[in-house]
């Protein structure tokens, strides 16, 4: 009996090693290993303005570096930049080359089954604008009004599925699409917030203003699974700049509209 419970002993112990030897090192300790370094590394575009680019002073700029600085102030540490693409954003992560991932990345669930993300800092919606003169707050209201997208867009399906009495002129590109609301040709025109946002920077003076959002496929920061600590600081640092306005700031330098309400 004894010679079964040692043998019992052993075997429960020898699994107890082997499960913590196949726990990942890493796993929770991400956030004292960036407050011992006193540095946060954070993968940020730098080819995708407004979110991220390069400004001529050749310092990256936009809506995702403001929310990296923001972070690394709140947790008192410095903000290493970590230049990144769409494809490799999320592999940086895997690879330890960053911390975290602030790059106008979208939740999906693919995504989530290799990365968590916090809750949402920043909207990316497609949107109707027009000048002020226009009331046109609802898709109601779009009706018999001139609008003006890209032929075969994503904006161009969302008009026509939500708001089918809008008057939709089609054009061959964005720039022709831009064009033909800045010339006054039409009233209103369909297009990203990103695109409205470097309309609205070139022409400061530009009578212009978001109406209607077609779509929204809100930015979340991600960090590697399994580093609850660090998620629960950032996702406090997140909901404390919704609450104060310093999201709307960003937003409104950024996209040129506040972000409204953002989902968890």
């Amino acid at each position: 009996m004894q010679r079964r419970s040692l043998l019992g002993l052993f075997t429960l112990t020898a699994g107890l090693v082997l499960t913590l030897a196949n726990t990942p090192a890493h796993a929770d300790d991400l956030y004292n290993t960036i407050m011992s370094r006193k540095a946060i590394r954070v993968a940020v575009p730098t080819d995708y303005a407004p979110y991220g680019s390069v400004g001529t002073d050749m310092t990256p700029r936009g809506y995702d570096i403001d929310m990296a600085t923001l972070i690394g102030k709140k947790l008192g540490v410095k903000v290493e930049l970590i230049p990144v693409t769409a494809p490799n954003r999320i592999a940086y992560l895997q690879t330890n080359k960053a911390d975290i991932t602030i790059s106008s990345l979208g939740k999906t669930a693919e995504r989530a089954k290799v990365v968590d993300f916090s809750i949402a800092y920043a909207p990316f919606f497609d949107a109707v604008f027009g000048t002020k003169k226009v009331k046109a707050t609802s898709f109601a209201e779009l009706n018999g009004k001139t609008v003006s997208v890209t032929r075969g867009s994503m904006q161009d399906q969302e008009l026509e599925q939500m708001a089918p009495g809008a008057v939709v002129k089609r054009f061959e590109d964005n720039n022709s699409t831009l064009s033909a609301f800045l010339a006054g040709q039409v009233q209103m025109f369909a297009t990203g917030t990103t695109v409205a946002a470097a309309l609205q920077k070139m022409n400061p003076s530009l009578d212009m203003e978001l109406k209607v959002i077609l779509a929204n496929a809100p930015c979340y920061v991600a960090l590697p699974k399994g580093e609850s600590t660090l998620l629960a600081k950032i996702n406090m640092i997140i909901r404390e700049a919704r609450t104060d306005g310093t999201i709307d700031k960003f937003s409104q330098t950024w996209l040129g509209a506040p972000a409204g309400q953002l989902p968890d």
